[in-house]
């Protein structure tokens, strides 16, 4: 490893975004239109390579990846004591600030490692030792990664040291302060709107949205905004030779791309007054409230503009026996709603619980996995067709009376 520290930041090495389960095509598509490779897909990630200045773009633009893990060295070690010699032996003054914060992960399968923690230990160990070695002072560590983060990668004999960039993870835009009942990840919500086809034309109608963050990424992708745009920090931040204009020149092309307004809607629902309230915020912090309209009303009340569009619902899963019962007519009920008000939409609804799924009597178009914080759900599509209810609907009473009123 080179150790002036230009040389890291230009540094061309294989970059690893890693992303939620169900999500990895998705972020292949962001990957490679933002014109960078794609070496190969796994299932909660995909590889790409570039330079550590490239993981400044990535931040900034991926809607769907979790983290940007930039490959510092690779090696091959067989035991504990190696891995730190290894470790040690690496120019990490020429990285980290010895007066700054370091936290480590690691990602450890070994038959010497029965905690990962231990393996944290000894990765951190050596890199603090070295620093305090090389520059008399070493960095404070522990748990928080909201500054420097290096990630451990070691199975069998082949270890793996990373930058982590993003720090936090790329999910926590930073809009979300208000804390609700089971929240959706906004990687995943921005991969669901996206598995819809939303391109900002026509309604957009979110019922059942409970904090807002479907309908938010919904109108950050129709806008254009970068979501990371809504984040003052990130791990890349905090190493040494931190290329500051060139963050700046990065965010102001952002900001330039991103449209002032798009032809459709978002209308987004919730019966619960204090979710709405939460999506009032939430929309407020992501800048996006002058284009989602929200109202505390039943699903069955949501405002349905009469040009087709997309209508998607993510209602509760059920975890009791009592809860799935009382459930059964709720996604009946969905069912109905969309067959009757929705005719020419495409509807979606994302749940965790097939077997309430089926209550839906609707026949499904597409069925798309996805995981949401370790449970496996689905993403359903059900083409709705244009007068497949009105046409059977019964005349209002006004309307069984002659024209002239006779």
């Amino acid at each position: 490893m080179n150790s002036r520290r230009i040389s890291l930041w230009k540094k061309f090495s294989r970059i690893l975004v890693t992303c939620p389960k169900g999500i990895a095509p998705y972020l292949k598509n962001e990957i490679e239109s933002l014109d960078f490779p794609v070496d190969y897909e796994r299932e909660a990630a995909i590889l790409t390579e570039g330079t550590l200045e490239d993981s400044l773009r990535l931040n900034l633009h991926l809607r769907t990846g979790h983290r940007v893990l930039y490959l510092l060295a690779e090696g091959a070690v067989n035991d504990p004591n190696e891995l730190y010699r290894w470790i040690a032996g690496l120019s990490w003054e020429s990285i980290l600030h010895e007066d700054g914060y370091l936290c480590v992960t690691s990602t450890v399968d070994h038959p010497s490692i029965r905690d990962t923690r231990f393996a944290n230990q000894k990765c951190k160990d050596a890199i603090v030792d070295r620093l305090q070695r090389i520059c008399g002072r070493r960095p404070d560590s522990g748990p928080a990664r909201d500054r420097a983060v290096v990630h451990l990668f070691w199975k069998g004999t082949r270890a793996q040291l990373y930058l982590d960039t993003s720090g936090e993870p790329l999910s926590r835009r930073g809009y979300r302060k208000i804390p609700v009942q089971a929240p959706m990840q906004e990687t995943l919500a921005a991969a669901i709107v996206l598995a819809t086809g939303w391109n900002g034309k026509g309604p957009f109608v979110n019922p059942m949205c409970g904090s807002g963050t479907i309908a938010i990424e919904a109108a950050l992708i129709a806008l254009n905004r970068a979501p990371g745009l809504l984040r003052s920090n990130f791990g890349f931040r905090h190493i040494k030779g931190f290329p500051a204009a060139l963050w700046k020149e990065l965010r102001r092309k952002a900001q330039e791309k991103a449209a002032r307004r798009f032809p459709g809607q978002i209308i987004a629902t919730d019966m619960d007054r204090r979710a709405i309230a939460a999506a009032e915020q939430n929309a407020v912090n992501a800048g996006v409230q002058n284009w989602i309209r929200l109202a505390v009303c039943d699903y069955t009340e949501t405002d349905i503009p009469p040009e087709a569009g997309i209508v998607i619902m993510n209602p509760p899963y059920g975890e009791r026996l009592g809860n799935v019962q009382k459930l059964e007519k709720t996604y009946a009920g969905m069912g109905n709603f969309l067959k009757n008000a929705c005719p020419g939409y495409r509807g979606f609804i994302f749940t965790g619980n097939i077997e309430l799924a089926r209550k839906v009597g609707l026949k499904t178009r597409r069925r798309l996995v996805f995981f949401n914080s370790g449970i496996e759900c689905r993403l359903l599509e059900y083409e709705l067709y244009e007068g497949s209810y009105r046409d059977r609907m019964p005349p209002k009473e006004e309307e069984l009376r002659h024209p002239e009123g006779n």
